[in-house]
């Protein structure tokens, strides 16, 4: 399973992100990160996605976690975040019954 965290936020707002990232706790070890990746546009700012994994049974641990982690940034001004599930095709067919 994947969770992706993802975020915006100006590019004024760098400085301070890069900061608090680097003051973020370690991951526990049943959460694995890809990231952040990141992206900016001049006039749009900066975006970021990091890629967690997890096992299934583990989905509402890694969410307090992750969720816990992204609100570290609350306060930085304009950043915005949102931490979605996203299911591999063949959890997502087994959803429906056909595997």
């Amino acid at each position: 399973m994947v969770i992706i965290a993802a975020s915006s936020y100006p590019l004024e707002s760098a400085k301070e992100v890069g900061k608090r990232l680097l003051e973020l706790p370690p991951l526990p070890p049943f959460l694995t990160i890809k990231g952040p990746f990141l992206d900016s546009e001049v006039g749009a700012g900066v975006r970021s996605i990091n890629l967690f994994e997890c096992d299934r049974a583990k989905t509402a641990e890694a969410m307090d976690y992750i969720i816990t982690r992204m609100s570290n940034y609350i306060g930085v001004p304009g950043f915005t975040y949102s931490v979605r599930v996203w299911l591999e095709a063949k959890e997502a067919l087994k959803l429906i019954g056909l595997a």
